[in-house]
C-alpha cells in the first residue's frame, strides 16, 4: 500500500560528496595551502564531470578555503593567522552560547560523553597524534551543540571551524592540548553544577586561548 507521506530518501549529489571530500582534504592538511586545484583532474580522480567538481569548488571558494587567482589557476587557500585569529573569537561566542542553552538540559549521560570525550583528548595530545585529539576536542563541544538543538548556530558554525582548524593542525602544540583537558574538566565540573553562566565563560575561555596557538609569538 502507497504512503504519500513518506518522500524518497536521496542520496548526496555528486557536488555535495566532492565538496565535503575536498573540504575534509583541505582541512586536514592532506591539500597543502597554495597547492593547485585542477577542475579536469580532480573530475578524473572522482570518476565524475567537471560540472560538480567546479560547483564544490566555488563553494569552497565562498568559504575562503579555496581561491582563484585571476589569469592563472584555481588553488587552495592559504593559511590566514589574521582571518583565524578574528574567526575564533565569532567560534568563542557561538560555543558559549551553545554552553549557555545546553547545560540546563545535560542528562548524566551527556556528562558522561564530555568525561570520555575530554579522556580521549589527553590520550591522543600525550601521543601526539594531532588529528585524533582535534577530533577529540570537536566530539567535547559537539555535546553542548547537540544539546542545545539551536542549528543557526551549528550552520553559522560550519564555515569557520575548518579555517581554525588547519591552523590548529599546521601550529599543533600537545602542551595545548594538555592544557584545554584541564580546562575542559573546569567545563564538566560547572555542567555538574548546573552552572550555565560559568560553563558558558570557561567554554568561551577555553576557545579564545586558541589565539595565542595561532599567534605564537604574542604574549
Amino acid at each position: 500500500m502507497k504512503n504519500d507521506t513518506f518522500k524518497p530518501i536521496k542520496r548526496l549529489s555528486f557536488r555535495d560528496e566532492v565538496y565535503f571530500a575536498l573540504k575534509k582534504a583541505i582541512t586536514l592538511l592532506e591539500l597543502q595551502p597554495e597547492q593547485r586545484l585542477n577542475d579536469k583532474e580532480l573530475a578524473e580522480e572522482f570518476g565524475i564531470s567537471r560540472t560538480p567538481v567546479r560547483e564544490a569548488l566555488k563553494r569552497l571558494e565562498d568559504e575562503g578555503l579555496v581561491e582563484s587567482i585571476p589569469g592563472s589557476s584555481t588553488r587552495v587557500a592559504s593559511l590566514n593567522i589574521e582571518e583565524a585569529k578574528h574567526g575564533v573569537t565569532v567560534i568563542a561566542a557561538l560555543h558559549a552560547l551553545a554552553a549557555r542553552l545546553a547545560v540546563p538540559l545535560l542528562k548524566e549521560s551527556d556528562i558522561d560523553e564530555l568525561e570520555y570525550t575530554n579522556k580521549t583528548l589527553l590520550q591522543f595530545a600525550q601521543k601526539k597524534d594531532i588529528i585524533k585529539a582535534i577530533e577529540a576536542d570537536e566530539l567535547f563541544h559537539n555535546v553542548f551543540l547537540d544539546v542545545a538543538g539551536n542549528p543557526e548556530i551549528i550552520r553559522a558554525l560550519e564555515p569557520i571551524v575548518p579555517k581554525i582548524q588547519r591552523l590548529e593542525i599546521a601550529q599543533f602544540n600537545s602542551e595545548k592540548s594538555i592544557q584545554s583537558f584541564e580546562q575542559h574538566q573546569k567545563i564538566i565540573e560547572a555542567c555538574r553544577q548546573k552552572d550555565s553562566e560559568t560553563a558558558a565563560s570557561l567554554v568561551e575561555e577555553n576557545w579564545l586561548s586558541l589565539r595565542t596557538l595561532l599567534h605564537p609569538q604574542e604574549d
